[in-house]
């Protein structure tokens, strides 16, 4: 059930991350904790079990590639999905997240439902290390 579901939402801009936790929210997800920054993230990550990760890629500081890396790095968080969200659509970025190990990839402007639908293909397949409905 979604109501089970930890989710991070990561992004640096507040108005961005309303917009994503609201959207969780209206598709059933309860269990949300938010992160201004990639290194604000990692830390929370290190602290409490998430299901999932949902972050911006581009943030100042560790962005959200980085912290895909540090995660897949880090033996107790590396099977966690992660899920990037980026105004981004060229090839070499897609590209970028499946080597890195990214579970999915979304481009801005998406709606609930292209959110729900990726997060919730990411949730039935498990986390395999390769994002291949980029």
């Amino acid at each position: 059930m979604n109501n089970t579901i930890r989710i991070l939402v990561v992004d640096d801009m507040s108005s961005m991350r309303r917009l994503v936790v609201k959207f969780l929210s209206d598709l059933g997800y309860s269990h949300l904790r938010e992160a201004n920054n990639g290194n604000e993230a990692f830390v929370l990550l290190q602290q409490q079990a998430f299901d999932l990760v949902v972050t911006d890629w581009n943030m100042p500081g560790l962005s959200g590639l980085e912290l895909l890396q540090l995660i897949r790095k880090e033996p107790d968080l590396q099977h966690i999905p992660v899920l990037l969200i980026t105004a981004e659509a060229r090839k070499e970025n897609v590209l970028a997240a499946v080597r890195s190990g990214a579970s999915g990839y979304v481009v801005k402007p998406f709606n609930m439902a292209t959110l729900g639908a990726k997060i919730e293909w990411i949730l039935q397949r498990g986390q395999d290390g390769a994002a291949e409905q980029a």
